[in-house]
């Protein structure tokens, strides 16, 4: 298989993270986002939406959308499982996902970043602001679902990750990039330090990868 990604693309991480799980192991081709790489013909050939992860498998098949890819892998390699056994559980897991990975992730990504100092003409304090805003506020929603529920155990959902810490994980990498406030998310911080004892989310972290600057 071969993943196309940047290293410092949240999406990608979260692909990265299953695939290590899963021990899987792939052709890393990196697709460098902040210039302009992903644009490019060549790429368009892989991906329509010229976004990342791309993952292609050996017989040519394409695969976008990372959540998408990782639940795809769990079907077709379910071990060890990223989903829970119930169908509760289940829920719940996607939901966590889903609460970072469309509600907080796409307002703050490389392109609305861009668009707001290059179109609309905020300043970098401005910017980040904006940037800042959107994942406190959408990480103490999590916080919210975590803190006190008899589902969380060590991890999101339980004793093991499941596609939650999957996707809060690289989360808490942008947001540290960023200078974000966590002190407002202990259980979020637990459960990321917990996370980080694994060799797939600490080994296939953004400063890891090849193509890290």
């Amino acid at each position: 298989m071969e993943l196309f990604n940047y290293y410092r693309s949240s999406a990608s991480y979260r692909v990265r993270i299953a695939m290590a799980l899963k021990g899987l192991d792939y052709t890393y081709t990196p697709v460098h986002l902040a210039r302009g790489e992903q644009l490019k013909e060549s790429y368009a050939t892989v991906s329509a939406t010229r976004l990342v992860p791309t993952l292609r498998e050996d017989d040519g098949h394409l695969l976008t959308q990372s959540l998408a890819i990782i639940e795809y892998l769990d079907e077709t390699h379910p071990q060890p499982p990223v989903l829970p056994a119930d169908a509760r559980g289940r829920a719940r897991a996607r939901a966590l996902a889903y609460d970072i990975a469309c509600e907080i992730h796409p307002i703050n990504n490389l392109r609305v970043l861009r668009y707001l100092t290059a179109d609309l003409k905020l300043s970098e304090d401005d910017k980040n602001r904006w940037y800042r805003h959107w994942v406190e506020t959408g990480l103490a929603a999590v916080e919210r679902q975590l803190a006190g529920h008899p589902a969380t155990g060590l991890y999101c959902h339980g004793d093991a990750p499941t596609i939650a810490d999957i996707t809060l994980v690289p989360q808490i990498f942008n947001a540290r990039r960023f200078d974000c406030r966590l002190d407002h998310v202990p259980t979020v911080m637990r459960i990321f330090e917990q996370c980080m004892t694994l060799p797939a989310f600490s080994q296939t972290q953004p400063s890891a990868c090849p193509d890290a600057e």
